[in-house]
């Protein structure tokens, strides 16, 4: 940042509520950090949000909510971009860089019913197993679709395009009986009450980086990155790292049937990573996982670099079992 903006910091964000959310939330743990900061925002439509009436997967992915913040930070518009780090494609733009990774908050995907729901059955679904037979289920997402479909095959699956509120909306107004989507953003825009259940790890493995605010800038930008650099968090940077590498190594972008989790345990001494790739219809899922040990005590760089090499680890195991021709049928 250059001298003349040393106490302004512009943040580039979707106009979305919880993306949002978010821009603010980094604002004000910035402004508590340093008091003689002037956050502005610079909020703006992307393609994605745009395009409505088509699945994700065939129209670019879920980078098309990220390509026009990028081009507002190349361009000096702004000085950072806030994201929810699974919108973040693999490879970013030369120039731009992801210094900071936030602590991650809940990774888990969660089973939402409609506010009005039928009184026989309205307090006897507790969990995702008790859904009747043939019931709708809205989401977008192959990871998703794919994982239930091993558990469920019955279920129906409904597209469901649009910001948190209006899935809610389309949900409360009949479209679905019922929908799945991250807890995260649930909690975050004060929705958590309309969690009925969160997916089970066994059922459902999160996407790669779900739950995790990233901080997007210029590489060139030593002080911005100053700045920014007290928000990452170690442990969370690690687990998210690991993901990543398994997703990039798997050529994946972030609209594919791929999920991975990583996490450390309790001791903090091992970090652990499962990763999936499943059939687009459902009739097969490869799992596989790994871990590496002792990462805490080396240098940061070191350490996410052994992460890295966990991650590609576990993506080459699923390459061996043939994870190639189950992502090649998206594109078909």
């Amino acid at each position: 940042m250059s001298q003349s903006r040393a106490k302004t910091l512009t943040i580039a964000t979707r106009k979305s509520p919880l993306a949002i959310w978010q821009a603010e939330h980094i604002r004000d743990r910035l402004l508590a950090l340093h008091p003689q900061l002037s956050v502005e925002l610079l909020t703006m439509s992307t393609r994605g949000d745009k395009i409505l009436d088509a699945p994700l997967a065939k129209v670019g992915g879920k980078g098309l909510f990220v390509k026009e913040l990028e081009t507002a930070l190349l361009d000096g518009r702004a000085d950072i971009a806030v994201h929810s780090t699974k919108d973040v494609p693999m490879q970013l733009p030369v120039g731009l860089v992801l210094p900071v990774i936030c602590q991650r908050e809940d990774p888990f995907d969660a089973l939402v019913l409609p506010n009005i729901q039928d009184s026989k059955l309205s307090h006897t679904i507790t969990k995702i197993s008790d859904l009747p037979i043939g019931y709708t289920v809205g989401t977008s997402s192959l990871r998703r679709q794919c994982q239930l479909q091993q558990r469920r095959p019955d279920l129906q699956f409904k597209a469901l395009r649009g910001n948190v509120n209006s899935r809610l909306a389309k949900l409360d107004n009949g479209e679905f009986d019922a929908i799945i989507l991250a807890a995260a953003g649930l909690v975050r825009l004060g929705f958590a009450d309309r969690i009925t259940c969160h997916l089970p790890v066994d059922w459902m493995l999160p996407a790669v980086a779900q739950g995790a605010l990233s901080i997007e800038c210029r590489d060139d930008d030593t002080d911005t990155q100053a700045l920014i650099r007290p928000l990452n968090d170690t442990i969370s940077a690690l687990s998210v790292t690991a993901e990543r590498a398994m997703n990039r190594r798997l050529n994946g972008g972030c609209q594919v049937p791929i999920a991975g989790f990583a996490q450390l345990n309790q001791a903090g001494d091992r970090l652990q990573l499962e990763g999936r790739v499943g059939a687009v219809d459902g009739s097969q899922l490869l799992i596989e996982s790994g871990y590496i040990e002792h990462l805490l005590p080396l240098e940061p760089a070191q350490a996410l670099l052994k992460a890295e090499q966990l991650g590609e680890t576990v993506a080459d195991q699923l390459l061996a079992r043939g994870a190639q021709a189950l992502l090649d049928q998206v594109d078909e």
